[in-house]
């Protein structure tokens, strides 16, 4: 079932994690921001939604590398209910696709819910201050595979926070998977 998340919710705060990834590491949100920003992604591996735009999610981090903007992705859902999503399969899908930016398991959930993750792909934009200034799409392509020409509006938004540390007024939300939330929780 598709969901949308909220409007982006101008300055609040960015919350600090210590997170495994997929190549062996432990890492800490805050410890990834560029000194132009942060994106935190919350991706998994089976959604078809992210599934459409992981290749040029990676190509989009690349160029927000250049100008000082880090890059983290995010896996929260169950993967007892969903096994496409397990910490073995997010190493595949790492692999697979070619990330080049820290993918983390967030086994608890806890950081999901700290960030009001509703769905995947969910793009949060943080400036230099880790205020977030950006909640929207990757771009306007959406599940299409055919981007040429397309929106960039991730790119757009990020190189104008790091250049003014404010985000665009205007921002359209992503849509994708809902979070699978354990039950037990």
């Amino acid at each position: 079932m598709a969901a949308v998340p909220p409007v982006c919710d101008f300055g609040w705060p960015a919350v600090d994690a210590e997170l495994p990834g997929v190549d062996g590491q432990t890492y800490r949100i805050f410890d990834l921001a560029g000194p132009g920003g942060l994106v935190v992604a919350f991706i998994c591996n089976h959604c078809p939604y992210v599934k459409a735009v992981i290749d040029r999610m990676v190509e989009d981090a690349r160029v927000l590398d250049e100008v000082g903007v880090g890059f983290v992705a995010v896996n929260s859902n169950d993967a007892a209910a969903y096994p496409a999503d397990s910490f073995d399969k997010m190493k595949l899908f790492a692999e697979r696709h070619r990330l080049f930016f820290p993918y983390l398991h967030d086994e608890d959930q806890k950081l999901a819910r700290a960030y009001g993750a509703a769905c995947t792909p969910d793009l949060f934009g943080f400036n230099a201050d880790m205020k977030l200034q950006y909640r929207g799409r990757l771009d306007e392509a959406g599940r299409n595979e055919n981007a040429e020409g397309a929106r960039r509006d991730l790119v757009e938004a990020m190189r104008q926070i790091a250049r003014t540390g404010e985000g665009p007024e205007d921002q359209v939300a992503s849509i994708g998977c809902s979070i699978k939330w354990k039950q037990d929780v």
